[in-house]
């Protein structure tokens, strides 16, 4: 990672009253109460921030340790996804995310589309973002459940076989559902496909 990752680290870690506590032999930990930090590209593009009411850093290990966290994932000056959940780390200079417990996932489009799921991952260097554990998506359309689901820079979300979903009525009621191989949901043309083993078997529906 560049310097101005480097310089975020440093920064970040002063600015918010690191108190170092010796825990170990050669082992320091320091606590950082209301962490705020921005992660940069290398061409000062804004990635991603992270917001923690507690977290700790091991410079040992060089990783952030956060509760509560909420992740920013940014598409040039705007929002494209906010992440919630019950704790993270963050390690390899910034690059390695991992969120853990009621992971909840949404765009900020004016019919929300939102993922939910046991864990996130994501490395920075990536444009997929990998969701794994009681996968639920919903929107005002449809609602799918899996056990894995990946989130390409595409905007298209592949659910992994088994796949469950429901087609919601103008009610927001069950219109049907159905059982699936892989499934493909389009969040840009809100559209969603299927694959199977048999190359024959192949249908999109639209909403």
């Amino acid at each position: 990672m560049n310097n101005i990752f480097r310089l975020i680290f440093f920064l970040s870690l002063f600015s918010f009253g690191c108190s170092p506590n010796l825990i170990e032999e050669n082992k320091l930990i320091q606590k950082i109460d209301t962490l705020n930090m921005n992660i940069f590209s290398k061409r000062g593009d804004k990635l991603y921030s992270i917001t923690s009411p507690y977290s700790s850093f091991d410079s040992n290990k060089l990783e952030f340790k956060l509760k509560n966290t909420t992740i920013n994932i940014f598409s040039g000056k705007e929002v494209k996804y906010i992440i919630n959940a019950d704790e993270s780390t963050l390690s390899d200079n910034n690059k390695l995310l991992k969120l853990i417990g009621n992971v909840k996932l949404k765009t900020l489009k004016q019919d929300e589309d939102i993922l939910y799921a046991d864990i996130f991952k994501w490395n920075v260097d990536d444009n997929n973002y990998l969701l794994e554990g009681n996968i639920k998506f919903e929107n005002n359309n449809i609602m799918l459940n899996s056990g894995k689901a990946m989130l390409g820079g595409d905007n298209i979300i592949e659910f992994f076989n088994p796949v469950k979903y429901i087609i919601k009525d103008e009610n927001n009621g069950n219109k049907y559902e159905i059982n699936s191989e892989n499934a493909y949901y389009n969040l840009n043309t809100e559209s969603l496909s299927f694959k199977a083993q048999d190359k024959r078997v192949r249908s999109i529906i639209y909403f």
